[in-house]
């Protein structure tokens, strides 16, 4: 960024935030002339940061809430959570970029936006993008990262992918839409850091399903539980802070606290941070700390859009599974809240977290299990494709026997799932394949709804080796190609087309 650019953003913004200050006027947000798609569309502009991109860093970090201007566990504020905490100072970067207050970053949705946007190019221009290049939003990978300020590597790259997935996915929340899209995230030499969302990370000590990504020797106390103390409780925990910052918090040794587990919303993917032997520092009661496990779960207690049923399950048998190791009961006197314990000052997992639904699937309960389902393997009948699409049994990370596999090109050539709809309706499709840094970055999904083909796009190159949610879609009854993968997209890497699953609640 340039003085004179610089200088110039400053001096209006300044006095704009007079205005807000000294005029004592509501929140620009909630003004009637300023709606939330107003404000990413100004901030974009101001700033030449693809609007899009901001929307998607936005709702991973809080799913578009400004809570109030009250932080997150980490010292974030706003709907962009700009931090202050001794490793990450975007709030006193977007301060001094925009010439906004502090108080006005902290409360105001436009103004946080404003400063995230502003704080997001300088970290940019540090890059060298040139006009050019801003234009790509895959070219802003490595500044989304830097935006988090992850303690290593491997969570900073959790944390942009968070956000990359967004934009293939697509998005609405508080009347802002992205559309699916199709991006080549440049991961630069993030590439090569560990991918804590494949099937192939170091996995948990304690128990294998989760990844393993020790928290700093400074949060938690080395220990021999159950020689020790006994393990008599599990506490469930809220974030209040996304999944990619709390693992990188829990990183931090300032932070001097942490929990054995942390639970990701969008699918349940679980890492490991203190082993269960050791005593982490997550009750706020010393007493409590000795004799429990502790379980984060990543979203906000006011906001019941984080708590997914991929996460009840997931963590539920996580829960089980200590349960029966350590001989926990599985009722509300062994499994409680972060409110529960003696002399708490926080108020998780709160009124949104449904402890019935959670303690049944610990006992090992199907509350709400899906009233159909089906999984299309690409081995099967219901499977079609051209001879361009070859077949692979490469991967590990593989569902069946092999999977397949084509070059890019621009012409459709899909590969379809039939399936035999049982009745119209929304239903939940996910899909799985193995990931590998030679396979597409922008992978297109078609799913051919009733009102009409819908594609979403995914990056392939990570995340592999489970089942990934696309999305709910409107499907027609009856049996029809429901879920294609096309060749045409402009991502690189081959475009791998191995199984989906059809589910309806």
């Amino acid at each position: 960024m340039t003085l004179a650019r610089t200088r110039l953003v400053a001096l209006v913004a300044a006095a704009l935030g007079s205005l807000l200050v000294f005029a004592g006027q509501p929140a620009l947000a909630e003004r009637g002339g300023a709606p939330l798609t107003d404000a990413f569309a100004k901030a974009a502009a101001e700033h030449d940061v693809p609007r899009d991109l901001l929307v998607a860093l936005g709702y991973a970090e809080t799913h578009l809430d400004g809570h109030g201007g009250e932080p997150s566990a980490s010292r974030g504020y706003g709907l962009m959570h700009l931090a202050d905490n001794p490793a990450n100072q975007t709030l006193q970067e977007a301060a001094q970029l925009t010439g906004l207050p502090v108080a006005t970053l902290k409360k105001d949705d436009a103004a946080n936006v404003l400063g995230a946007a502003a704080v997001l190019r300088s970290y940019a221009d540090k890059l060298g993008l040139d006009e050019t290049a801003r234009k790509d939003a895959g070219r802003w990978y490595q500044a989304v990262a830097e935006y988090g300020h992850a303690s290593s590597p491997e969570t900073a790259r959790l944390y942009a992918d968070a956000v990359y997935e967004l934009l293939g996915l697509g998005l609405e929340a508080r009347g802002v839409r992205v559309k699916p899209q199709e991006v080549t995230a440049d991961r630069g030499d993030l590439a090569k850091a560990r991918d804590l969302n494949a099937q192939a990370a170091v996995a948990s000590p304690d128990y294998p399903p989760a990844a393993w990504v020790p928290a700093s020797t400074s949060n938690y106390r080395v220990s021999n539980r159950e020689t020790s103390y006994n393990i008599d409780r599990i506490v469930i925990h809220v974030t209040q802070g996304s999944y990619a910052g709390t693992i990188s918090w829990f990183q931090n040794p300032s932070a001097q606290v942490s929990a054995h587990y942390v639970v990701k919303s969008s699918n349940g993917a679980i890492t490991q941070m203190v082993r269960d032997k050791d005593v982490g520092w997550h009750a706020g009661n010393s007493t409590y700390n000795n004799r429990s496990i502790g379980i984060e779960h990543e979203g906000w207690v006011s906001d019941a859009s984080w708590f997914t049923d991929a996460m009840y399950r997931s963590s539920a048998a996580l829960t089980r599974h200590l349960a029966d190791k350590y001989g926990v009961p599985k009722n509300r006197t062994g499994i409680i809240g972060h409110n529960e314990v003696p002399g708490a000052t926080h108020t998780d997992p709160g009124p949104h977290w449904n402890w019935t639904t959670y303690l049944n699937y610990v006992n090992g309960g199907t509350t709400d299990p899906p009233s159909w389902t089906t999984t299309i393997d690409n081995a099967g009948a219901q499977f079609t494709a051209s001879t361009n699409w070859g077949t692979s049994a490469y991967s590990s990370q593989r569902h069946g026997t092999d999977y397949r596999f084509a070059t890019p090109v621009s012409a459709s050539d899909g590969a379809w799932y039939s399936a035999t709809i049982p009745s119209a309706g929304a239903y939940q499709i996910e899909v799985w394949y193995p990931s590998d840094p030679g396979y597409n970055s922008s992978a297109p999904y078609i799913v051919a709804t009733s009102s009409g083909n819908q594609t979403v796009y995914v990056d392939q190159r990570s995340g592999g080796g489970a089942w990934r949610s696309i999305g709910t879609f409107q499907l027609n009854a009856g049996t029809q190609n429901v879920v294609g993968v096309s060749r045409w997209t402009g991502g690189t890497g081959y475009v791998i087309a191995d199984a989906v699953r059809i589910s309806r609640p």
